[in-house]
């Protein structure tokens, strides 16, 4: 039966992400499982994302897929999947009697009061009524006391539980209506929102990525390892058909493209003793492991690489790279932008008019995009890796022949 709620996000994060953000499927090439549960998913996003969904008709059928123009909305509408988590009956019942119990921070009961009162107030007048033994509602006391919506207090021996003192969010409204949008995991913030009577915000963004909402219980649990220095265990999605590999990885850093929005996460991979960067979209589950004693070891071991590092690529050796710019008489802004936007290497003075940039990096090709941008300025180039060489000029070649 199709419902709104989801009970595992990973399955409704995969139809997001394969059929709707990176790229279309028809209905009749969806071949992972049944067409029926195709039609349930679908339905179910559309039911969060109705007004950005859209469909085109090709020769291979229908495709549907969503559409936004950043430029135009100031809320991520992609947090609303994360925010229809399904719940049993029993789950939702015994929430909300353990917050009327605890109606203010004023008052506190231990686990077994709070299984009496349930028994004798809330659940004595009904026919069948549900049960709830006293091991269900401390480890439910638990799971909220990590979440910080209820506070333990131990007397003697035993722990009473009083609800946490409110927090009030109402002039924070305008700083969560930025975070919320462009902070890593601003999926918080969207569910703070939610309970304020906020107004419409006063922010637009001209580069609004927006995809990353998916992935932001990965990523809360990620830099949740990073603070308490410890080991993960992830499923990473696999080039084969429905394939996942099991990786444990010491998570160091996370790092965000300023161009893109895509995040990857810089680790050291446990197996093969050395440092990785793996894309978080392409992460599928994460469990948390034992604390590593060698954190801060690797830590220093990935600030040592950022000296090489243009990118996320990580290798155990570097290759030179090096171009000469014109610079002409007032046109300093040049070299102010060469020192500024470099992320590694020196510039220097060669003449009058010309500079030279150079670096020892990981991946050269790396560096080529940002290169591009002084293309009609440089007097000479070189890369110490032929391949890179040959192919960059091969582009230009491309380049030069398509304007003449």
């Amino acid at each position: 039966m199709f419902t709104e709620l989801i009970k595992n996000y990973e399955k409704i994060r995969e139809y997001m992400r394969d059929f709707y953000v990176y790229g279309f499927k028809s209905r009749e090439e969806f071949t992972e499982k049944s067409l029926r549960s195709y039609d349930d998913e679908r339905r179910r996003i559309e039911s969060y994302l109705s007004e950005h969904m859209h469909f085109i008709r090709t020769q291979d059928g229908k495709n549907m897929f969503i559409e936004i123009d950043t430029r135009h909305i100031s809320k991520n509408p992609l947090y609303k999947s994360l925010k229809a988590k399904s719940f049993t009956d029993k789950d939702i019942t015994l929430h909300f009697i353990i917050f009327d119990i605890l109606y203010s921070s004023s008052v506190a009961f231990s686990v077994t009061e709070i299984v009496d009162i349930i028994e004798d107030e809330y659940l004595s007048n009904f026919d069948e009524p549900l049960s709830f033994d006293e091991s269900t509602v401390r480890k439910k006391l638990k799971e909220y006391e990590r979440e910080g919506l209820i506070e333990a207090v131990k007397k003697g021996k035993t722990n009473y539980y009083k609800r946490a003192s409110d927090i009030d969010y109402s002039k924070l409204d305008t700083l969560l209506q930025y975070f919320s949008e462009i902070a890593p995991v601003g999926a918080l913030g969207s569910f703070i929102l939610d309970k304020l009577d906020t107004q419409d915000s006063i922010f637009a963004f001209k580069h609004h990525y927006i995809t990353s909402a998916l992935d932001s219980d990965i990523l809360c649990s990620i830099l949740l390892a990073i603070k308490e220095k410890r080991a993960i265990e992830i499923k990473k999605a696999s080039t084969k058909k429905n394939g996942s590999i099991d990786k444990k990885i010491v998570p160091l850093q996370v790092f965000a493209s300023a161009q893109g929005g895509r995040e990857h996460i810089l680790a050291y991979d446990l197996k093969f003793n050395t440092l990785t960067s793996i894309r978080i979209d392409y992460i599928k589950e994460v469990k948390l492991a034992e604390e590593c004693l060698s954190f801060d070891k690797m830590r220093q071991q990935l600030e040592n690489a950022k000296k090489h590092m243009w990118g996320v690529i990580v290798r155990r050796n570097t290759e030179h790279i090096e171009f000469i710019v014109e610079v002409n008489k007032g046109e300093e802004y040049i070299v102010k932008r060469l020192n500024r936007e470099k992320r590694v290497g020196t510039v220097e003075m060669v003449d009058a008019s010309h500079y030279k940039f150079s670096a020892d990096v990981y991946d050269s090709w790396e560096v080529v995009p940002w290169i591009r941008t002084f293309i009609l300025r440089i007097t000479y180039i070189s890369f110490s890796n032929r391949k890179n060489q040959t192919r960059f000029l091969r582009d230009f070649e491309k380049l030069y022949k398509l304007y003449n």
